[in-house]
């Protein structure tokens, strides 16, 4: 039944996208499409790829903590045990920390922007959803160095606060490379466009650089 409900659900989304194109309401059906695939990623995919992403997550920060000898990882677990000289913890990668929501939310985003075309998206996807995965174990890695050499109780400040801030810092980088400088670069006002002013300026710098020297 359940899944009777899904495929429903699924072709009323995809109608609704298909209206809202012949409308030609842009961005309603770019804010819709994000919604949608997002939801679908979340009840469909989330509950196949967490586990595998959590593991594949603690085994990337376990390759730092073999490394330095500073904790450990146990990737079929999803398990990363610290000691600190104020004693040790044992940090379970779960569904927050396995980095599928923040994936979700990236390729939600990418499903319907309209700067790229389907190739470059599906390129995209797959770099950006890499990148996400080696960012978040970097944050793994983080809150494992900071718990050992500050000691246990520091877990939820490392984990709420330095952590977070890390990941998403790194995330906005993502964001700006792949949705904010494309679409400057390609938007055009009139005669005046992005990239063609940049480079001007640019090259202006360099020649008042080389008049100066």
């Amino acid at each position: 039944m359940s899944i009777v409900i899904a495929v429903l659900a699924v072709a009323l989304w995809i109608g609704l996208l298909e209206i809202l194109r012949r409308a030609g309401l842009k961005f309603w059906r770019y804010l819709a499409g994000s919604c949608g695939a997002f939801l679908i990623l979340m009840i469909l995919v989330r509950p196949i790829v967490t586990t595998p992403l959590a593991r594949l997550v603690t085994a990337f920060a376990g390759i730092i903590g073999k490394v330095t000898g500073v904790f450990q990882a146990y990737f079929r677990y999803g398990v990363i045990f610290i000691e600190s000289a104020k004693g040790a913890i044992t940090v379970n990668i779960d569904l927050e920390c396995s980095g599928v929501i923040e994936i979700s939310a990236f390729l939600s985003l990418l499903f319907l922007f309209s700067v790229y075309n389907i190739p470059e998206r599906i390129y995209i996807g797959i770099i950006g959803t890499l990148y996400t995965i080696v960012t978040n174990a970097f944050r793994i890695t983080i809150i494992c160095l900071f718990i050992h050499f500050c000691g246990t109780d520091f877990y939820y400040f490392a984990h709420t606060f330095i952590g977070r801030i890390v990941f998403y810092v790194l995330q906005v980088i993502l964001y700006f490379y792949v949705f904010t400088r494309p679409q400057i670069k390609r938007t055009k006002t009139g005669g005046f466009s992005y990239a063609a002013e940049t480079e001007k300026h640019l090259a202006e710098v360099e020649a008042e650089a080389e008049e100066q020297a």
